[in-house]
């Protein structure tokens, strides 16, 4: 079944990240179109938006490109072609419906009786924590790196080992 070709916006934008994340990946079309066992003009047209744009074709792209396809799909509602590109490595979007899929599993038919205050609130805070996961993660590692160079070097920066190894 052809998901997404009557609408012209949305093969437009999943173009748009395929052609972003085979970039990324550094592959060419001809060995995208090996990995999913397809002609190349076959695949040259697939990218292009042309032809059937099927939750298959979708996730053999992925598959090829190792790349996250239920990211692929999200571009599409988002209207953002590159948070395909920026969920590449992580899959974050394969991750979050696993996670559903546990809930799923969990609850039935009953996950229908969740408030929507409740998955609102719950799904800000999940974002938020990961924000400042992500922030403290930078700053541990600054300060990490900080701390065991100048350890290293006896209490002598390594920015300035640097200035005075170039200048010597």
């Amino acid at each position: 079944m052809d998901l997404f070709s009557t609408n012209r916006d949305h093969t437009i934008l999943l173009s748009a990240a395929m052609r972003a994340i085979r970039s990324k990946r550094r592959m060419r079309a001809s060995e995208v179109a090996r990995a999913m066992a397809l002609p190349l003009r076959t695949y040259e047209r697939f990218e292009a938006g042309h032809g059937p744009l099927t939750f298959e074709r979708i996730a053999s792209f992925a598959k090829a490109t190792n790349s996250d396809p239920v990211a692929l799909i999200a571009v599409l509602p988002l209207g953002r072609p590159e948070f395909a590109t920026w969920c590449a490595d992580n899959k974050l979007m394969t991750i979050m419906m696993m996670v559903v899929d546990e809930l799923a599993d969990e609850l039935g038919p009953d996950i229908g009786y969740l408030e929507t205050g409740a998955l609102i609130a719950t799904f800000t805070r999940a974002t938020r924590e990961l924000v400042e996961h992500f922030r403290k993660r930078d700053i541990f590692a600054e300060t990490w790196l900080s701390q065991r160079s100048e350890r290293m070097a006896g209490s002598v920066p390594l920015s300035t080992l640097l200035r005075r190894r170039q200048a010597g």
